[in-house]
């Protein structure tokens, strides 16, 4: 079985507990939860490693990719390898980031994954780690974030990796069973509440449009907007806290 759901940022023991998810205490290593980004990978602390502990014990496997609040510094320096077709990087033997433009066979169904997002909370701006005004700007309440502390570049992709995503998807016809990213394409983002005041378009959302418009999907999730909800006709779905099978 696979299961998608979405933001996590680390707290698995609320999302994923025997309470809140009861299938999961009947799976096996053999059956997925897959977290469209956001995941939590962060700050390697002591509590972070011992939360992925308790993920790592949990009887089935843990997905992910890439969101906008992911430490790629971290995920930059892990071991690439190769899974069921696509490139990832094992965080623990059972906790996988699903890396950029890959496509996965799990269990019989193919999956087209892209991460990534751009921040839409840092309305006052970027910052570097020995800018003076950084503790003022805390007690001012500012929207902002720190570079390579809590902001990082590669929240949008690099050209190769479009360029790796879109070869994949002509080696497969342009045909997958699902697709899971982070972000929303623009056309869906312009439906989302907010827009365009709040959530802007970029590159990263152009060219997931281009993926809409060239592939044939059974259905596309992603996270990032913290709400559950569904675009029927486009086949499209936003979910953040609900855990759904995919049939």
């Amino acid at each position: 079985m696979v299961f998608v759901t979405g933001d996590t940022h680390g707290d698995w023991k609320s999302r994923l507990n025997r309470y809140v998810f009861p299938e999961g205490v009947e799976l096996t290593k053999d059956d997925y939860v897959i977290v469209c980004g956001d995941f939590g990978i962060w700050d390697d602390s002591p509590r972070e490693h011992a939360n992925l502990d308790w993920l790592e014990n949990k009887k089935f496997t843990t997905l992910f990719v890439a969101g906008n609040h992911s430490n790629y510094d971290i995920l930059d320096n892990l071991p690439v390898e190769e899974w069921h077709g696509g490139k990832v990087n094992f965080i623990r033997p059972s906790v996988i980031h699903l890396m950029r433009g890959q496509i996965f066979d799990i269990n019989d169904r193919s999956f087209f994954t892209f991460g990534g997002a751009s921040c839409h909370d840092i309305p006052d701006g970027v910052l570097e780690p020995d800018d003076e005004r950084i503790e003022n700007w805390y007690k001012m309440r500012k929207m902002f974030r720190i570079n390579h502390l809590s902001w990082w570049e590669r929240e949008l992709p690099s050209e190769e990796e479009m360029e790796e995503g879109l070869k994949n998807l002509a080696a497969h016809d342009h045909k997958v069973d699902y697709i899971i990213t982070h972000s929303p394409c623009s056309s869906i983002l312009e439906q989302m509440d907010g827009y365009p005041d709040f959530y802007a378009k970029d590159y990263l959302t152009d060219y997931l449009d281009e993926i809409k418009n060239t592939t044939e999907f059974e259905a596309w999730m992603f996270g990032h907007m913290h709400v559950n909800v569904s675009f029927e006709e486009e086949k499209c779905h936003c979910i953040f806290d609900e855990i759904g099978r995919l049939e």
